[in-house]
Order: structure tokens, then sequence, then C-alpha cells
């Protein structure tokens, strides 16, 4: 369960086998209790999650008034739609899931989103180009990226890390949103929020 500011908490399941989608990562927990402050004015806004995994992140979005797509692997897809199924009744907005694998064609998510969510999607070194290349070809001069991501020392962690800023800031301009303004309660020392738009050309 997860609770929310207002009315009932969310209901999530989770699968105990299928990898690391299937479960509610902390930085997931943490983006989607910082929407939950009422930070970003998300009411009728187009919101697209990427590697949502269980949708805790967009299905939270939901419920504060956005139109939101979920997106993940062909796999993931049932969980994801028993997920939203659970909650319908809190949704404000709209939510739906659909498969979008990174690096891929992305013309039916257009026009771009006014918010793009993230949460933990940084930690495969192969995964890296694929996913810039996917936020390159989604976001507009207006949309708001918002990744959250866990600070992980171990093995190729922080190499993956420090690659994927570099790359990132070619292109987008970064922002950490300080911790104070996270959730009182869900926020960690060495998880982080950052807003990312693109560079202005």
């Amino acid at each position: 369960e997860l609770e929310r500011r207002r009315g009932p908490a969310l209901r999530l399941e989770q699968r105990a086998a299928g990898g690391v989608g299937c479960v509610v990562w902390d930085a997931a927990l943490v983006l989607a209790k910082f929407l939950d402050t009422g930070a970003c004015p998300l009411a009728r806004r187009h919101v697209l999650e990427l590697g949502a995994g269980t949708g805790a992140v967009g299905i939270m979005a939901a419920t504060l008034g956005a139109n939101v797509t979920v997106t993940d692997l062909q796999e993931l897809q049932e969980l994801l739609m028993v997920n939203i199924e659970n909650n319908k009744h809190l949704v404000t907005g709209s939510v739906r899931a659909k498969v979008l694998k990174w690096g891929e064609d992305v013309t039916e998510f257009q026009p771009p989103p006014d918010y793009i969510l993230m949460a933990d999607c940084i930690y495969y070194e192969e995964s890296l180009e694929p996913l810039l290349k996917t936020l390159k070809d989604l976001t507009g001069p207006d949309t708001c990226v918002l990744c959250c991501y866990e600070q992980r020392t171990m093995g190729k962690n922080p190499e993956i890390e420090r690659k994927y800023f570099e790359l990132l800031q070619m292109d987008f301009e970064l922002e950490e949103i300080p911790l104070d303004k996270h959730d009182e309660e869900y926020r960690s020392e060495d998880i982080h929020i950052i807003n990312i738009h693109r560079r202005p050309t």
C-alpha cells in the first residue's frame, strides 16, 4: 500500500518472479510521494512514464488528475493492467498501459508529453543509448522530465551513472530538486530527483 495525502492508499501488486520490473523500488516510492506533495501541476497534463514496472509513479500521477500512459516491455503489461484495475476508482485523470521499447519508434506517443517520469531507469549499460534516444525523440521544448534514481556504489553502477549524465548533458539541462522539497517521510540522501529539460536549440 502506498499512502496518499488525500484519499485512500494505492494498492500495488508486486511479483516474486520476473525480474527488476516486478517490484516497487525505493526510487519509485520517492518520486510518487514527491508528486503527491503537489510540487508539479499535474491536473489535465499529458504524462508518460518510462520503464514503469508496477506503474506506481504513473498511477499516482493519474490520481492527481494527469492523463497518463505507463510504458514498459511486453512482459510487464499484465502486471501494469492489474495495478491500473486495482486503483482505477482513485484515478481522477486517466491511465493506460502501452508497450514501449527504448530506442524504437515513438510516433504513437506524439505529440510530446508535458511530463516524462522515470524511476530507477539507469542501471544497464546497454540500455543507456536506447534510453537517451527515446528521451530525445519524446521530448519537446516544454517537456519536463523527472528522473529519480538511487545512487549505487557497487560494481559498475557509478561509472554507468556518470556516463548517463555525461551523455544526457549534450542535449539536456539538469537541475537537482533539493531534498527538502521531497516528501518529509519518503526521502533519502542517496535518492535523487533530477529535473531535466531540452537545451534550447
